[in-house]
């Protein structure tokens, strides 16, 4: 008999899904838990995350259930006009809407467990109803702390997938995201960072604050964001928010002095080298040093709906920066290089295209594809010479965390002791520029401090035993274009200090292939293999500079180039994208093409595609190349058949007799 009494009490719908959890045969404090007696470590990962602005208590959402490899939290709501609350953006996440509607609150719930540091993805669940007849659910896979990083499993309408292992293991497949979605959300991450940092990049220009200092300001308030933990793990200190900047006009008290100095001691409790360490205060000081910037003054149009009333110059960029950086990093896809996103925005407004410094930061889904190209594992000791702001080591971490909690399952012991091995030994980055090792470095701490071996120097006379010591089996480089044979001699010295066996790919102008880098080319041909040449987009780096690259992949094998094995030159010019001051658009298919050149790599022509989107007798071309190091790119190899085929035939006697007919209608008219 169907139950139709009608529910009075948001009460009742607890007993409802009690009844649900109990007839699959879970015992409650065993299976699941409701509010009142969650574990210590979800009450932990919930703290502050209560559904007021004011956040004073830790959230509690109705039922936990932790038993799967991800968390389940369950809240429900009386009346099914409570389900949830939406707009045109997706589900609202305003404090009334929070409070008031189940997936509203359960979503807020989970982005706050994924803040904290303490999981990684959640399953989150609203239900809501006015009888066990009129009841319904949604179900959302939340994989990061921004606002956005849930996907709606709209197929599932009943628990039965909490049953068992079995049943979760089989929704758990359909939920995690996919290369194609990981892809794509790594392209909108991009866009969006660009957006705000176009915004903020306006911002500080109206506040005086010059283009050099403005990516330390973003970095060195990102930092000052973070929680100050003991070596335990306990939170000593809360990260800033922008009601912790006061604008008091007291030495030691002023807004720059808050910030600066929460980044002194959050560096500190990381310990940081003392020479590590000074370097990076020494670029984060300048936050400080004019205390014009702690007056208050009205809010700029670009951040006016974040503050109520004046405010301090380093108030106003510090809200900005905390309202939407920091509270999307968790939204955007573990590739993104953040600091280097923002500092092509500013070098963009500072030096126009970047060309006269010679450098160009390569985009997010490039590193991606290059350290996939290299086949990075979660052995890998990866390293660059010229590492800017990190993106390839970034990159190539989060492709090695990935494969382990693969392996291993995310949050497990053994998982968590290899991500942080990785972090810890087998990163090694080498940066010249004070300013960009200073962003590097903060850009490998805020994933979790991969900044171990983050060095400041010239990469070709750091000790010989920093490289001996290191044992690199993976190079990755954009070295600056404007350097001696256009970057060339850094992958040629990092080749020499790599094992037997390892694989370097740079990404250079192509001119290096051809002709302007034949000393350093002819160097590497004596004791390594060039395995691989790929022709990327011309318009790859624009808008910040417009110029054809290539890939070149290089196998060190401690002898010289075998010139009969023959050279895979790949020719990708055409990946889908189509770039332009105002943004990245897609053209044709570019997610299925940065997958399928990985495939193409490895198998060259017999590589499984996407149908319809390559034609691998045109885009691959094996061939041998000579000593002079000069034949290194994929024209110089792709050979345009000349002869005439039956159909060139066909179509030039068609072409003849159309001519001939149209002459003879032509005497005729006339002779009329």
């Amino acid at each position: 008999m169907i139950e139709r009494i009608q529910w009075t009490l948001e009460d009742d719908v607890n007993d409802y899904v009690k009844r649900q959890l109990d007839a699959m045969g879970k015992l409650k404090n065993r299976d699941y838990t409701v509010e009142s007696s969650m574990s210590q470590y979800m009450r932990e990962a919930l703290a502050g995350s209560a559904k007021t602005q004011q956040k004073t208590n830790f959230g509690k959402p109705d039922f936990q259930i932790e038993q799967f490899d991800a968390p389940v939290i369950i809240e429900d709501k009386l009346h099914l006009s409570k389900l949830v609350s939406k707009n045109k953006e997706g589900v609202k996440k305003d404090d009334s809407s929070i409070s008031n509607f189940a997936v509203n609150g359960a979503l807020h719930y989970a982005r706050n467990m994924i803040a904290s540091g303490k999981y990684h993805e959640v399953v989150a669940i609203g239900i809501a109803g006015d009888n066990a007849d009129n009841a319904r659910q949604e179900v959302y896979y939340v994989y990061g702390s921004g606002d956005d990083t849930y996907k709606h499993m709209g197929q599932y309408s009943t628990l039965d997938f909490l049953e068992n292992s079995s049943t979760f293991n089989h929704f758990y497949e359909q939920a995690t995201l996919s290369d194609e979605e990981k892809h794509q959300i790594l392209i909108d991450s991009r866009d969006k960072l660009q957006k705000y940092a176009k915004e903020l990049n306006k911002l500080m220009h109206n506040h005086a604050i010059t283009a050099p200092e403005r990516v330390l300001y973003v970095s060195g308030m990102l930092l000052s964001m973070q929680d100050l933990n003991d070596e335990n793990g306990t939170t000593i200190k809360a990260g800033l928010t922008p009601d912790d900047l006061n604008g008091i006009d007291l030495i030691g008290s002023r807004d720059g002095d808050t910030i600066v100095s929460h980044i002194t001691n959050y560096l500190r409790l990381k310990n940081i080298p003392q020479s590590k360490l000074n370097l990076m205060l020494a670029s984060f000081n300048k936050i400080k040093d004019d205390p014009d910037r702690d007056q208050v003054s009205a809010p700029r149009k670009e951040v006016a709906r974040f503050i109520n009333g004046n405010a301090s110059t380093n108030k106003q960029i510090f809200t900005f920066i905390y309202e939407t950086i920091y509270q999307s990093i968790g939204s955007m896809a573990g590739h993104i290089d953040i600091m280097g996103e923002m500092y092509s925005e500013f070098l963009k407004y500072a030096l126009g295209d970047g060309k006269e410094i010679g450098i160009v930061l390569t985009p997010p889904y490039i590193t991606k594809m290059m350290s996939q190209i290299l086949g990075v594992n979660p052995d890998s000791r990866v390293m660059d010479l010229a590492t800017g702001s990190a993106g390839f080591l970034i990159s190539a971490m989060q492709l090695m965390i990935e494969q382990v909690e693969h392996k291993y399952g995310k949050n497990s012991t053994q998982a968590e002791q290899k991500i942080n091995e990785i972090k810890k030994n087998q990163l090694l980055g080498v940066e010249l520029d004070a300013n960009m090792f200073t962003l590097a470095a903060t850009n490998m701490i805020l994933r979790g401090d991969g900044s171990s071996n983050i060095q400041k120097g010239s990469s070709f006379d750091r000790p010989p035993e920093l490289y001996e010591n290191f044992k690199a089996d993976k190079l990755l480089l954009n070295p600056p274009f404007s350097f001696d044979e256009n970057g060339m001699p850094f992958i040629e010295f990092g080749l020499r200090h790599m094992r037997i066996g390892g694989r370097a790919a740079i990404i250079i102008q192509d001119s290096a292939g051809s002709g302007k880098a034949v000393k350093s080319n002819q160097a590497i041909l004596r004791q390594n293999q060039l395995i691989a040449s790929i022709k990327m987009p011309v318009d790859l780096f624009v808008p910040m500079a417009g110029v054809q690259t290539s890939i070149y992949v290089v196998e060190h094998t401690g002898k010289p180039h075998d010139h009969e094995k023959q050279v895979r030159f790949i020719d990708f010019r055409n990946d889908g994208y189509k770039r332009a001051k105002r943004g990245i658009s897609e053209v044709n298919s570019p997610v299925e093409r940065y997958h399928d050149i990985v495939q193409i790599f490895k198998n060259g022509r017999d590589a499984k595609v996407h149908e319809g989107l390559w034609d691998l007798e045109k885009v691959v071309v094996m061939d041998e190349i000579s000593d002079s190091g000069a034949d290194w790119n994929f024209d110089q190899h792709f050979k345009i058949d000349t002869r005439p085929t039956e159909e060139d035939f066909k179509q030039v006697v068609g072409d003849y007799l159309a001519w001939e007919v149209a002459q003879i209608l032509r005497s005729t008219q006339y002779d009329v």
